[in-house]
Order: C-alpha cells, then structure tokens, then sequence
C-alpha cells in the first residue's frame, strides 16, 4: 500500500492555514500546519515531508528566509503563498529555490492542483532510468546520478527546477520546445494553468550560464530553443 504523501503549511493566517490544510486532507494528504516559518523549519529537521507551502510574510524569518535555509539541507518541493503581486517578489521565490509561488486570495482548488502537478512530476522523473552518462551540450555538461550541472568544468548552483529545465533543454536541444511542453514536463502544470514559472526560471537560468557559450533563445510566441552562440554575437 502506498504511503501517504505528508505536506507542511506555515501561515499566520488561521483562516487561510485551516483552509489549506482542510481541502489538501480531503485529497488524502497528511497535513501539519504552522503559525510560523520558524515553527515549521525546527520540525522539518526532526521530521522531513514531501512538499512545503510557505507564506512569505510571516512573523519571525520570513517565507523567504525559511526557504532559503530548507534549500540548505533539501530538495524538498516549496510552494510559496504572498499578499503582494509583485514581480520581485515571484522572481525572488523561484530564485532562492521554491517551485512555485501563489498570489493572495487563491483558489484552494488550484493550489491543490498544483499540488497533485509537482506530485506528479517527481513520481515521473523518479520512474525514468538513467544510464550514469553526462549530457553534454556545448560547455555544458549535466551529471544526471549527482544532479550537477558544469560550465565549462565548472560547476554552477542550480535550484532543482533550474536543474529539471536545462536538463529536459539538453535533452531536445534539435528543436524549439514550447511554454506548454516545458510546463507540463517540468512543473507537471495543465496548459490550463497560469504561471510565469518557465519565463523566470529560464531568466534565472540565462543569469547564471553568463559564461557559458550556450545560450537560451526566445522562440517569440512558442517558447524557447538551445543554441551553441558565437562569442560575437
């Protein structure tokens, strides 16, 4: 028998945590809910989960804070909840680590949807056989046992949905790869779903393979494409 997934909520909103923790219950999760970020931290040490929904503004550190201290010791999935609808702010979850992030007042319903996505995703690329070879593309090499990632020999910090997107990049790298097919196979998303995940983790990414001869083209309107640049272009 398959064991239940276990979730973690931290909101100082008593309302908003009940009602999470109510509708991810009724899909069969167990769920532990948080007043605070720093209270979910101190037991996700004793006992890890298999995915965290963290609301930025919190009393104590902040959703952001936390976030970066998990990514120091996990690879746990993170969805993050804030009140402001703020570019910065989406940009600066993703970055520090996060696989998603939702804007004050959501729907229950579409966050447990992301939920069952970011599930879905990892039970997929867990069942998907490795042959123990690097991928290479140009100065980029991918070290798909250990989850690394080089620039020409050098090796570059990436956040697992950074990571996932380069690698399922490399993979199709004869072709342009679309918003959709990158949505559906890295994050787990229906088309249907509204997100900027793949725009700000693609920008993340661009940031950090600065030095490398590899470069991330925007196919206007479809999506994006792997190419080789010339060093003056």
């Amino acid at each position: 028998m398959e064991m239940k997934k276990t979730i973690y909520i931290a909101d100082d909103d008593n309302n908003i945590r009940t009602a999470i923790k109510s509708f991810l219950e009724n899909e069969g999760y167990e769920v532990a809910a948080f007043e605070t970020g720093d209270l979910l931290l101190a037991f996700f040490k004793e006992k890890s989960c298999d995915l965290i929904i963290l609301d930025v503004m919190m009393p104590g550190l902040d959703g952001f804070a936390i976030c970066t201290e998990l990514r120091k010791i996990s690879t746990v999935p993170i969805i993050m909840l804030t009140a402001r609808d703020s570019d910065i702010d989406y940009a600066n979850g993703l970055s520090l680590g996060s696989d998603d992030y939702f804007t004050k007042p959501f729907s229950a319903i579409s966050l447990v949807m992301r939920v069952k996505s970011i599930f879905r995703r990892i039970e997929f690329e867990n069942q998907k056989p490795s042959n123990g070879k690097a991928l290479v593309f140009g100065d980029v090499a991918i070290d798909e046992m250990n989850k690394e990632v080089k620039v020409k020999s050098e090796l570059i910090t990436l956040t697992p949905n950074e990571y996932d997107l380069l690698k399922y990049m490399v993979e199709n790298n004869d072709r342009a790869v679309s918003r959709d097919e990158l949505l559906e196979n890295i994050w787990g998303y229906q088309t249907e779903i509204e997100t900027r995940a793949t725009d700000d983790t693609v920008r993340r990414l661009r940031k950090k393979m600065a030095d490398s001869a590899v470069c991330i083209e925007a196919v206007w309107g479809f999506g994006f494409k792997l190419k080789v640049c010339d060093e003056n272009e």
